[in-house]
């Protein structure tokens, strides 16, 4: 029995149609080759998260994660980063890791994030160090200077931001034993990876001077309220050296305490707690005169860098994003600095915005210049070097300001 016409021409069309189905799916495919994506990415947002101590013992950090989310803000209203807007997902940790470990499972498991970002602290970054390992998230540029985080044969996912607490040590070692050979150290330190590190780094600066020169030693605990009673220890130890290793809050209290006790050693403090506004300013600003430290970031109370386009631009951002902050506070510098180098990594993961990709591509950094990075510093990485920052030079606070002095020191020239 014949067919009828329109039996034919209903089945023309839709043979017709499903070509163009199948051409269509086919273009659509080669399209999506072009783009590869982990968890949280989709054509128009990239959500990552980190944990700050927003309260806590550590909580004078806190401003450094409300700075980096106010920069991603600044990259949002700039059309983001490729069309697609960065939701950087922030949650308090109180500086507890439990707690760290708390939020980093529900950033991973259940707010699905692409990878985790300067997640601050060495106890806290090392309570999540394994986990972030086993489950291939990339944990980038934490906010510590524990070398166990700049370790690509053992942790390949995670990667450090800060110098090295080793380097930072030697750098101090090596000062002390050129200018003041004969002289007698006291240190305080936290009792974690942090304090005890930059102590092995000190050593291996003074080399066989140590045991001589090092002649007290004092920890304390962040849950601890002072540290009054150590700082008493150090100074009827007869040292005439301090080397203070402490962040904020204890730097603060361990420098007004030694000009309490008549104490007036020659005083190197960590990079960690070079704040003028949240250490040497409640410490006490004549007390804190004369202290040394290292630095790798332009400081805004110099004005040295008055009219450098690099803190224009950071001056802008403040400015804008968090209008009334204190720029005498280098939290924010810092702040600013990891998260351009963040925002320089996910431009050029491109479209192959995989976990895989990004940890490939910070990485693979190479002579990368940053705004407020000091003249003649870059950042180089490799699949078997993630030390990000390996430039620094030595500075002292003359009342205002952190006078830097000396010449650009290279990581690699005090290994």
């Amino acid at each position: 029995m014949k067919k009828p016409a329109g039996s034919f021409l209903k089945r023309s069309v839709l043979a017709a149609a499903g070509a163009a189905a199948v051409l269509l799916a086919g273009v659509a495919g080669v399209s999506a080759a072009g783009k590869k994506y982990g968890p949280g990415v989709s054509d128009t947002e990239i959500v990552f998260g980190q944990t700050m101590p927003y309260s806590g013992p550590a909580s004078a950090y806190g401003v450094i994660g409300k700075a980096e989310e106010a920069y991603f803000r600044m990259v949002n209203d700039r059309g983001g980063i490729n069309g697609r807007k960065l939701r950087m997902l922030s949650y308090d940790d109180g500086y507890s890791p439990p707690k760290t470990v708390e939020q980093i499972r529900r950033l991973v498991e259940q707010d699905n994030v692409l990878f985790t970002f300067q997640t601050l602290g060495t106890p806290s970054n090392a309570a999540i160090q394994k986990y972030m390992n086993q489950k291939k998230v990339p944990q980038l540029f934490v906010s510590t200077g524990a070398s166990r985080f700049s370790d690509p044969k053992e942790f390949p996912w995670t990667m450090g931001f800060n110098p090295t607490y080793l380097t930072e040590g030697r750098i101090y070692g090596r000062y002390i034993r050129k200018n003041h050979p004969d002289g007698k150290i006291a240190i305080l330190y936290q009792n974690d990876d942090f304090g005890r590190e930059v102590i092995q780094g000190l050593r291996q600066g003074l080399g066989d001077a140590a045991d001589r020169m090092i002649i007290a030693e004092v920890s304390y605990e962040v849950t601890d309220p002072t540290v009054d009673s150590q700082m008493v220890k150090l100074k009827n130890s007869g040292a005439n050296i301090f080397v203070n290793l402490t962040t904020p809050k204890f730097a603060a209290q361990s420098i007004r305490k030694a000009a309490e006790i008549g104490w007036k050693p020659i005083q190197l403090l960590t990079v960690n707690s070079v704040s003028i506004t949240q250490v040497l300013v409640p410490a006490g600003v004549e007390n804190a005169r004369g202290i040394m430290s290292i630095g790798y970031l332009k400081d805004w109370t110099d004005p040295e860098w008055k009219d450098d386009p690099g803190m224009k631009r950071w001056e802008a951002f403040m400015d804008r994003y968090l209008p009334g902050a204190d720029k005498a506070n280098a939290s924010y510098l810092y702040a600013y600095t990891a998260a351009q180098l963040m925002e320089h990594v996910l431009r050029q993961a491109g479209d192959d915005l995989t976990r895989e990709n990004i940890m490939k591509t910070a990485a693979s950094l190479k002579d990368v210049k940053l705004d407020l990075l000091l003249p003649g510093m870059t950042i180089n990485t490799s699949p078997d070097d993630y030390l990000v920052i390996e430039q620094m030079r030595m500075a002292r606070f003359d009342g205002e300001r952190w006078a830097p002095f000396g010449e650009l020191i290279d990581a690699s020239d005090v290994r």
